[in-house]
Parts: C-alpha cells; structure tokens; sequence
C-alpha cells in the first residue's frame, strides 16, 4: 500500500466520521432560555401546528425542546401586561456544514450520509436564545392582556424572526362620533 493510498484511505474515514455531525456535535434537543422585561411573566412555547411544547413559570427561565423543522411561537403573558409573543424560526445549525467539508473528503458520500441523519432527527436545526420579550403595560384605552397562557396558539409566519408585538384594535366609530379607543361595541 503506497503513502497516497493510506491518505486517502485516511481522508476518507475522516469524511464518514464527520457525517451526521450536527447529530453528535449540535444535538437533537435545545435548551431555550426566555426573559421577559419586566420579569415574571408565565410563557409557552408552540409549535406552528399551535400545540403547547414547554412552558416556563415566572421569567427568567429556560425550557429543553426537541429540534425540528417545525419553527416555534413564544408567548408571554404577565397580569396588568399585554400579551407578548417572539417568532422563533428554525434556521440552520452550524455543525451541519461539517457534512459539506466531510463530503469533500469522501466524494459527496458523507454529505448525503450526514444531511439525511441530521435532517431526519432535527439536528441540522437550531433556534434563537435567548431570547427576551418586552412586556407593554395595560393602558386604559386598551383591552386589558390576557393573565393564562392559551392552551394552544397559532397565528400567521410574520415576514421576520424575533418579536412580534400584537397591533392593538382599531378604535371604532361611535354613533356620536367619538371614539372609544379601541374597545368593542358602542358606548
């Protein structure tokens, strides 16, 4: 056996090493960690199906969640506060590159290896933390937040990652042309 042969005999057990790194390096799980200003308030983490995953009591906290593709909604809630809710989305962890030089080494073999295990357990995934949502205080012109957190949550992908502060209602019309700063119904 010639020293170039033992190379890339060498080479190429390094490259299927390194498949499905993010699996070894990254993890199927993530630990979240959420603060809210101020601090205290309960909040949930959901999936897009809009099924609770973890739920954190009293902020500052940390909940463990499993990997996926799926991205995840917070939501805070706090009484006297409106609620408050950050998009979490699923981006791409670093150790998944790994199966891109692997598969230099190994002629593509340890990339495909790699990318299919990492993908199909949520490892080549990794989401925001921490993260930390600001708390608005009820105002009187606004309906007060809720104080329990939604047993399940769902609303549309917002365009950006991060917080995702809900728009209080339009102040509707009254009959005598007042306004009444966004409560529903007439006064």
């Amino acid at each position: 056996m010639t020293s170039r042969t033992r190379a890339i005999g060498a080479l190429g057990a390094v490259g299927l090493t390194l498949s499905a790194c993010a699996s070894v390096i990254e993890g199927t799980t993530q630990q979240i960690v959420v603060n809210t200003d101020p601090p205290g308030a309960d909040c949930g983490l959901y999936r897009e199906e809009g099924v609770r995953i973890a739920a954190i009591q009293k902020t500052p906290g940390k909940a463990l969640i499993e990997k996926t593709k799926n991205d995840i909604w917070i939501v805070c809630v706090r009484p006297g506060y409106q609620q408050a809710t950050y998009f979490n989305h699923s981006g791409v962890a670093g150790a998944a590159f790994v199966n891109v030089i692997g598969g230099v080494f190994t002629l593509g073999i340890s990339t495909v290896i790699g990318a299919a295990v990492d993908s199909s357990n949520g490892a080549d995934n990794k989401y925001d933390s921490p993260v930390t949502l600001s708390m608005v205080a009820n105002a009187p012109e606004l309906p007060e937040g809720p104080a329990v957190l939604p047993q399940t949550f769902s609303a549309p992908k917002p365009a950006r990652n991060g917080p995702q502060q809900a728009a209080p209602p339009p102040a509707v019309q009254t009959t005598n042309g007042e306004t009444n700063g966004g409560q529903q119904g007439l006064r």
